[in-house]
C-alpha cells in the first residue's frame, strides 16, 4: 500500500516550503513519526514526521527546491521490505523549477520571510485585530492583485495564482502580477519576482499598474475620503558587490535561513530611524533573589531560574506604562496592539530564530521562566510551530550570554523597539549612602541598550522607558 507525503501547511499563512535536507533515502524503511525531511518556511525550520511506516520509494523534490503545501514530495509503500528494497529503475524526475535563489552572489535577492516581517514596502502595512487601538485612523485602500477577466489566458491565469503574501505585496505597490514573469513552477509570481521587481522600479507599463482608489465606507458623508497614496519615488539600489575568490579560498552559498535574516536586516534598518540609548543597571538585588530560591525553584518548577524571566517581567511592566513601545506602524496609524507578546532572540549553530512568548504579562516568573527555555529548547531541536514565531510586539535580545558588554540590535519588524541584555558581571562600583557619604562596592551590574523607531517614539520616551526598567530590576521587588 502507497501513501503519499505531502508539503504540510506549517501555518495559516504559509503558501510553500522549502526542502532543505533529506534524512532519509530511496530504499530506507521509514517508521511513523519518524523525521523524514526538514524543510524552511516563512516562519520556520522544523522537521518533518512521516505520516505512515514504510519504505521510501520515491523522492520527487531535491534538496534546495521550493514546493507548494499540499504537493506531493514522496512516496511511502509499506508493502516493501526495509533494507532490501529496491530504488526505481528510473532516475528520480526533474523537479519543477525551484523558487529558490540563484547561487551568484551579483545581488542578494530577498526570501521569504513573515508576513510580519514583510520586506517589500518601506512602511510596512499592518492589519490591525478588533483589540487593537488605532489611532488615526481612516478608510483603507482597495485594490487588485490578480487579473479577474474572464477572458485571461491560461498562461496570466498561471502567473496569478500566487501566494496571498505576493498578491497583498502586489495589491499595496499596485503591481498587476499577471505581467511580470514569474520564476516559480508553471510561471508562477514568487515573492522573490515581485520584490526584485518593485526594488528595480520598472517603469510604467512593464508591469506597474496604478492603485484602486479608496473603497467608499460609512464615514464617506462625514468627511471626504483621503487621497490614493502617493507613487513611490524612484531610487537607485546599488547592486551587491561582487568578490573574486582568490586561490585556496572556500566559497559557499547562503543558506536560506541566512538569506532570511540578511533581508530582514537591511530591511529593518531601511524602514525605521534607528536611534539606540544605553543605561547601566544595578542587577545586585536580582542576584541575591535568585541566588536565594534558584535551588527551590528548581525542585518546584523542573526549570532553571536566570536572570531573563525578572527582566522579562520588568520590560511588560514597561510596556504597560508606556505602550507606544508595544505598538506598530502602519502607513500614517499607529497601531496600540492589546497583547504583550515577546519576542526572545534564540541562537542557533545555522542562524538566529525570534520565538515568541504570548500574553508575557499573564505569567509569573515562573512561568515566563519555563515558557523561554521550553521555546529556546525547541528552537534548537527544530520542534517550534509557526504560530510561535509570529506575533511578537516586543523583542528582547542577550548578547551577553555570550560575553558582550551592549551592542546596538536592529529592530524586528514591524514592531517599534527591541532591548539588548549585556553581559552581568560584578564590578566596582561608586554607591552614595544615605548620608551622603561614597563608597566603593562590588555589584552585579550589566548595560542595556533600547533600540527604537524613531519615527514614533521620541528620546524622552525612551529615556522614562529604560529608567522604569531600571527601577523596576533594582528594586528587586519580584513575587516568586
Amino acid at each position: 500500500m502507497s501513501t503519499e507525503v505531502v508539503m504540510p501547511q506549517m501555518g495559516e499563512s504559509i503558501a510553500e516550503g522549502t526542502i532543505t535536507k533529506w534524512l532519509k533515502q530511496v530504499g530506507d524503511r521509514v517508521e511513523r513519526d519518524e523525521p523524514l525531511f526538514e524543510i524552511s518556511t516563512d516562519k520556520v525550520d522544523a522537521e518533518i514526521p512521516s505520516p505512515a511506516a514504510g519504505t521510501l520509494t520515491e523522492v520527487r523534490f531535491k534538496e534546495g527546491d521550493t514546493v507548494e503545501v499540499n504537493t506531493v514530495v514522496a512516496v511511502l509503500d509499506s508493502s516493501v521490505a526495509g533494507a532490501s528494497a529496491t530504488p526505481p529503475p528510473a532516475a528520480v524526475a526533474e523537479p519543477p523549477k525551484s523558487e529558490t535563489a540563484p547561487a551568484t552572489p551579483a545581488v542578494v535577492a530577498p526570501s521569504p520571510t513573515p508576513p510580519q516581517m514583510n520586506a517589500a514596502a518601506p512602511v510596512q502595512a499592518v492589519a490591525p485585530i478588533a483589540a487593537d487601538t488605532v489611532v488615526q485612523a481612516k478608510p483603507a485602500t482597495a485594490g487588485s492583485a490578480g487579473n479577474g477577466s474572464s477572458t485571461a489566458t491560461a498562461e496570466e491565469l498561471r502567473k496569478t495564482k500566487s501566494s496571498p503574501l505576493v498578491r497583498k505585496i502586489a495589491q499595496e505597490h499596485g503591481v498587476d502580477i499577471a505581467k511580470l514573469d514569474g520564476t516559480g513552477m508553471s510561471g508562477r509570481v514568487t515573492k522573490n519576482d515581485i520584490l526584485s521587481f518593485i526594488e528595480s522600479f520598472a517603469p510604467a507599463g512593464a508591469g506597474q499598474a496604478k492603485a484602486a482608489a479608496p473603497a467608499p465606507t460609512a464615514q464617506a458623508s462625514i468627511a471626504p475620503a483621503p487621497a490614493a497614496p502617493a507613487p513611490i519615488a524612484p531610487r537607485e539600489v546599488a547592486p551587491a558587490p561582487v568578490t573574486k575568490p582568490a586561490e585556496g579560498d572556500r566559497v559557499e552559498p547562503m543558506t536560506l535561513m541566512r538569506k532570511k535574516i540578511a533581508e530582514h536586516m537591511v530591511q529593518s534598518r531601511r524602514t525605521s530611524a534607528h536611534v539606540t540609548t544605553v543605561y547601566e543597571i544595578d542587577m545586585t538585588a536580582v542576584a541575591k533573589l535568585r541566588d536565594q530560591h534558584k535551588t527551590s525553584f528548581l525542585e518546584r518548577t523542573g526549570t532553571k531560574l536566570t536572570f531573563m524571566p525578572f527582566i522579562f517581567q520588568a520590560v511588560n511592566k514597561a510596556l504597560r506604562k508606556f505602550p507606544v513601545f508595544n505598538a506598530q506602524v502602519s502607513a500614517d496609524q499607529i497601531i496600540y496592539k492589546r497583547d504583550i507578546n515577546l519576542g526572545m532572540a534564540v541562537a542557533l549553530d545555522w542562524g538566529l530564530i525570534v520565538p515568541v512568548i504570548k500574553r508575557a504579562d499573564d505569567l509569573s516568573i515562573s512561568g515566563l521562566a519555563r515558557a523561554a527555555n521550553d521555546l529556546a529548547e525547541r528552537a534548537r531541536t527544530k520542534q517550534l510551530k509557526p504560530d510561535e514565531v509570529a506575533g511578537g510586539t516586543f523583542t528582547i535580545t542577550n548578547p551577553g550570554v555570550f560575553g558582550g558588554l551592549f551592542g546596538t540590535p536592529i529592530i524586528n519588524q514591524p514592531q517599534l523597539a527591541i532591548l539588548g541584555v549585556g553581559k552581568i558581571e560584578k564590578r566596582a562600583k561608586v554607591i552614595t549612602a544615605p548620608d551622603g557619604d561614597d563608597y566603593i562596592a562590588i555589584r552585579w551590574m550589566a548595560y542595556f541598550a533600547l533600540s527604537f523607531d524613531h519615527r514614533v517614539i521620541d528620546g524622552s520616551d525612551a529615556e522614562r522607558f529604560l529608567a522604569y526598567v531600571k527601577e523596576v530590576l533594582e528594586s528587586g521587588d519580584f513575587a516568586l
